[in-house]
């Protein structure tokens, strides 16, 4: 048998590379994630556009008061100009009836000058962008909904999917996201905490990214972590039936959920009916008084307890 030269050895290896890596990528799994990962940076970058916007279409009608930003900055571009020629049906147009005449007489009392033509030119581009942003968190969200059905049923079902592609982006992948143990899970998106809980013995984080659900973040502060652990570990049984089984089984998992919650709603109560502490394991435990040496580094010793 002839013995393989080095440059056959090389080619044999980056071939079986390429293929490696060619399949690591062929899932519709990636694309989730660069979707949720521009989603989010989408939603961070509208939010300092708007806070530009406000603050500065402020200078010329700081009474307007709108929570939507699409519709603020669809008032900067309709009216933004001339606010005093603008009519009720047209301003009921942009933020509805109920608030249309709460602007209107706004508009009448406004203490704010109209806009000069250069002024406005600049103020309207940032509207324009910050509407078009919106259309692409729009367009992101619709996507996002209907690949994750496809991709992780089961973690799709059982929780929101925008959630849910954000796990998937902090693992990675779904083979990975399946392989974690439900405490990684629960703590995917707070690394900083954590690393500072070993840095500096800070107290430990009990969420991460799953505390955008509303059955946590809602909850009662005694319960957040107990659910937060029961959906870690729903969740990791739902990403290993969607990685390796392919079976649906989100609905009985729903349904046991609701069960835990219901159960840890009725013991928060309870606990605090009898008087129970928040924090039963911090309440009395005894907090370091941190001081540091002249080179910067932190002092630990008896002397450092209060």
């Amino acid at each position: 048998m002839r013995k393989e030269t080095p440059e056959e050895k090389r080619r044999r290896i980056m071939n079986a590379a390429r293929e490696a890596l060619s399949g690591s990528y062929a899932g519709e799994e990636h694309a989730i994630i660069q979707a949720s990962n521009t989603y989010n940076a989408v939603d961070k970058i509208r939010n300092l556009l708007y806070e530009r916007l406000d603050e500065w279409y402020g200078i010329y009608f700081p009474e307007l008061r709108l929570t939507n930003q699409v519709a603020y900055a669809k008032f900067v571009l309709g009216m933004g100009g001339n606010k005093r020629e603008a009519s009720k049906e047209a301003i009921s147009d942009i933020v509805g009836d109920e608030k249309a005449n709460e602007v209107y007489e706004s508009i009448q009392k406004s203490i704010g000058r109209e806009p000069g033509k250069e002024e406005y030119n600049a103020i309207r581009l940032i509207a324009e962008n910050e509407i078009a942003l919106a259309r692409l968190q729009d367009n992101l969200d619709e996507y996002l909904k209907e690949s994750t059905k496809r991709v992780m049923p089961n973690i799709s079902y059982l929780i929101d999917y925008k959630i849910g592609a954000e796990l998937l982006a902090k693992a990675g992948s779904l083979k990975r996201l399946a392989m974690l143990p439900a405490s990684t899970i629960q703590l995917l998106g707070a690394e900083k905490a954590l690393f500072k809980h070993i840095k500096f013995k800070s107290r430990p984080p009990k969420y991460g990214v799953i505390f955008k659900l509303p059955q946590i973040s809602a909850a009662n502060r005694s319960a957040r972590g107990r659910l937060a652990r029961a959906y870690a570990a729903k969740i990791c049984i739902a990403a290993k039936a969607d990685a390796f089984s392919k079976n649906f089984i989100a609905e009985k998992l729903k349904k046991d959920m609701e069960e835990r919650e219901r159960r840890v709603a009725q013991q928060a109560k309870e606990d605090l009916e009898k008087g129970k502490p928040f924090n039963r394991m911090h309440n009395n435990r005894p907090r370091p008084n941190v001081s540091f040496n002249d080179r910067g580094e932190r002092r630990h010793g008896r002397n450092n307890w209060r």
